[in-house]
């Protein structure tokens, strides 16, 4: 990523075309702010994404083209492990496991740690009896847990990554998956 004049590169933001949900949910996961909204057009996800320096995510050349649009990326793949490596690989971008698991895969709003006591009756009691750690959404109130789910999400992330440990799939950082 290029140099900007306050200094290095800010992780990118990005907004995900209708096409791209199941993208927008993993990149969400792996901690990067992704704006998806189905319902908006081609025209307000170009100004959206030129307004607020995000990357525009889309299978869609033809908004890609669009003069308002400086930063995109035209997604190949219908298999969301081969779109994600693309968005990954060709953007340079590594996930941090410090911001894996910390946003919230529905709303994309950054979740929050909460005592286990404020999440009884709002979860499974199983859940809530076998799990100490909690992270609640401030913008949609949903909680995530490093449940089974997790474990699954993981060897989806190792094979489409090519191996090794995804970020917060190793025990460490923050617990929680939806």
């Amino acid at each position: 990523m290029a140099e900007r004049p306050d200094g290095p590169a800010a992780e990118p933001r990005f907004v995900a075309d209708a096409m791209l949900g199941r993208l927008a949910r993993w990149l969400r996961l792996l901690g990067w702010d992704v704006l998806y909204d189905p319902s908006l057009d081609d025209r307000e996800l170009a100004r959206l994404a030129a307004r607020e320096d995000r990357v525009l995510l889309s299978r869609d050349r033809g908004l890609l083209a669009r003069r308002i649009v400086r930063r995109g990326l035209l997604v190949r793949d219908d298999d969301v492990g081969l779109q994600l490596a693309q968005v990954l690989g060709e953007l340079g971008l590594r996930p941090d496991p410090a911001r894996a698991w910390t946003r919230c895969s529905v709303c994309n709003t950054l979740t929050e740690e909460v005592p286990k006591q404020s999440v009884e009756g709002r979860v499974p009691a199983y859940t809530f009896a076998t799990h100490d750690r909690f992270r609640r959404c401030p913008g949609c109130g949903r909680v995530y847990w490093a449940g089974t789910h997790r474990a699954l999400a993981c060897a989806d992330l190792v094979r489409w990554l090519g191996g090794g440990t995804p970020p917060g799939c190793d025990g460490e950082g923050p617990q929680k998956v939806p």
